[in-house]
């Protein structure tokens, strides 16, 4: 799993990443706000971010704030690791969308235990987003089969509810537009 540490004091980002180095854990750092929000807005982002709250150009609430509005099934879970304990700063993380929060100076031991809960939520998150993508489509397949197919009873041509066109059958099963044709060769033909 890959994590992204955000952090611009070098010797807090250097324990941090090489903790997670020797956890198995796959690391990108940034030194800025700027730079952690721009790795995760690609593709690949990472899954987990730890942010530091204090850091140049863009601080870690608005990077958490932009992460949590990222138009992607599932954002990334931040952790603010910071110096600021007040309870007025913890509820401020927390409302900036952090999933966790996170003083220093930190404890290896519960760094580890506290991204160990974060990887096993991510799991979970993408595994709960897959099947809701399967029972979805499940879903479309099943109210296809509800709806009827619209043939013309003297050319025979099939009307394509998604393109709003009268095809043959032929040119039907050759464009494969309709998902309702599962198009596939029956076993006495096989045989041949």
């Amino acid at each position: 799993m890959k994590i992204l540490i955000a952090e611009d004091e070098f010797t807090t980002r250097m324990m941090v990443q090489v903790s997670l180095e020797n956890w198995g854990y796959r690391v990108e750092s940034a030194v800025n706000g700027e730079e952690a929000w721009a790795r995760l807005q690609r593709a690949d982002a990472p899954q987990i971010a730890i942010l530091d709250w204090e850091m140049p150009v863009l601080d870690g609430l608005e990077v958490c704030r932009r992460a949590k509005e990222l138009d992607v099934e599932n954002p990334p879970y931040v952790i603010l690791l910071t110096s600021r304990d007040s309870k007025i700063d913890i509820i401020r993380g927390f409302d900036a969308g952090a999933d966790d929060y996170m003083t220093k100076p930190f404890n290896n031991n519960e760094l580890r235990a506290r991204t160990r809960v974060a990887e096993r939520l991510v799991r979970t998150q993408a595994s709960l987003s897959e099947s809701v993508t399967e029972l979805r489509e499940a879903l479309n397949q099943l109210e296809m089969l509800e709806s009827p197919v619209t043939v013309c009873r003297t050319c025979q041509n099939i009307y394509n509810k998604y393109d709003g066109r009268w095809q043959s059958f032929d040119e039907m099963l050759q464009s494969g537009d309709d998902p309702q044709f599962a198009i596939t060769t029956c076993p006495r033909c096989a045989g041949k």
